[in-house]
């Protein structure tokens, strides 16, 4: 019986200090040192409302957008509750199938020189905000031409827009699909 005692109370502590006390504290912390990624990193429009955020990927269809990665959620939902890969293969039919499809959707837009891998396979997540700097690049001369700006214009855009590698060293230069496409908005 001592012995459920004790346990039943050690049980009760860590209950209250990693159930409570704790996240507590580092949401206390987070809510001082960095509210705006503790709060998911939210990107605002001027009337108040919330259009999205810098972490998740959004769906763009239009001609006069720069396109995103495609989803694994479904392929223009960037579902986060759905979040996940899609675990298809080169083995596997449907997947070739689903790439091939992306590859002719490109090709039906002008496009003539080699894709980048990021335009046609999903992210592991499935929400990737981020595409590579040749992806945007290749879109360049269609978003010139559908908002009738110049491409060094748009270009200069997508220099702007462009994030480096992490720490300097980690990862590709990448741009923000959401937040160069809000600049094109102001823009035009």
């Amino acid at each position: 019986m001592k012995e459920l005692k004790s346990a039943l109370l050690m049980c009760l502590l860590f209950t209250v200090l990693c159930g409570g006390l704790y996240p507590a504290v580092v949401t206390g912390i987070a809510q001082t040192i960095f509210p705006h990624q503790a709060n998911g990193s939210l990107i605002i429009d001027t009337n108040g409302r919330t259009v999205g955020s810098s972490l998740i990927g959004q769906p763009f269809t239009g001609a006069h957008y720069f396109w995103p990665r495609p989803s694994a959620t479904g392929e223009f939902t960037y579902n986060p509750m759905a979040s996940g890969g899609s675990n298809s293969g080169p083995a596997n039919p449907a997947f070739l199938a689903t790439v091939a499809q992306r590859i002719e959707a490109l090709r039906a837009t002008g496009v003539t020189t080699p894709i980048p891998a990021d335009l046609v396979l999903a992210s592991a997540s499935g929400l990737d905000p981020h595409i590579s700097l040749e992806a945007a690049r290749l879109q360049i001369p269609r978003i010139a031409k559908t908002r009738n700006l110049s491409e060094d214009a748009v270009a200069r855009l997508v220099d702007i827009h462009t994030e480096g590698r992490q720490l300097g060293l980690l990862g590709e230069p990448r741009v923000n699909v959401l937040l160069l496409n809000r600049a094109l908005d102001s823009q035009s």
